[in-house]
């Protein structure tokens, strides 16, 4: 289990945490199922020629379902979801899923990109020297996932489906620093 931010000492004063978010899990999740089931009920029942149901009646029935399901995996697959990253004039905090957090300093980021894995949205860090990557903590369960580029350098691999805030201000945060 990777360590909470708020138990590592920030680098600098001026940090901005981006770190995943059940409550938001839970919104979107939610939103995105009660919306689904009430555009496709009507289908359904045109298609297996079922009398219709009030409008009420199937918003609640989405409502049910989706609270039920939405709950069930934010408190169980998302909830588990430790990753967090922090900007500060110090330089760049990482800890990904099950791992201790790590430091770059801003001159020791190589390139730094939030992109599309399918579904997911995930942020490659790539240092300049994996010598220069500072371990926050004392403890050992490793440095997040590292994965090569296409040119054969290492970069540093984080989620970011669900960091709050999103994935845009992460890019503003980069783009400031890293320019």
């Amino acid at each position: 289990m990777s360590i909470p931010p708020e138990d590592v000492e920030a680098p600098a004063a001026d940090t901005v945490l981006f770190r995943a978010s059940p409550w938001r899990t839970f919104g979107v999740l939610f939103g995105v199922l009660l919306v689904s089931y009430v555009a496709v009920s009507p289908l359904v029942a045109l298609l297996l020629d079922a009398p219709h149901d009030p409008w009420w009646s199937t918003v609640t029935q989405g409502a049910v379902i989706a609270t039920v399901t939405a709950g069930f995996y934010a408190l169980t697959a998302r909830s588990a979801q430790r990753t967090w990253i922090r900007s500060s004039a110090g330089g760049l905090e990482l800890a990904a899923e099950g791992s201790d957090p790590v430091l770059l300093a801003w001159p020791d980021i190589d390139h730094a990109v939030v992109r599309r894995d399918g579904l997911r949205t995930v942020l490659d860090v790539a240092p300049v020297d994996l010598d220069r990557v500072h371990p926050v903590s004392e403890e050992d369960e490793g440095w997040p996932a590292l994965h090569d580029e296409p040119d054969g350098t290492p970069a540093f691999t984080a989620d970011l489906t669900q960091v709050w805030p999103g994935p845009r201000a992460l890019r503003k945060e980069l783009a400031r620093h890293l320019s």
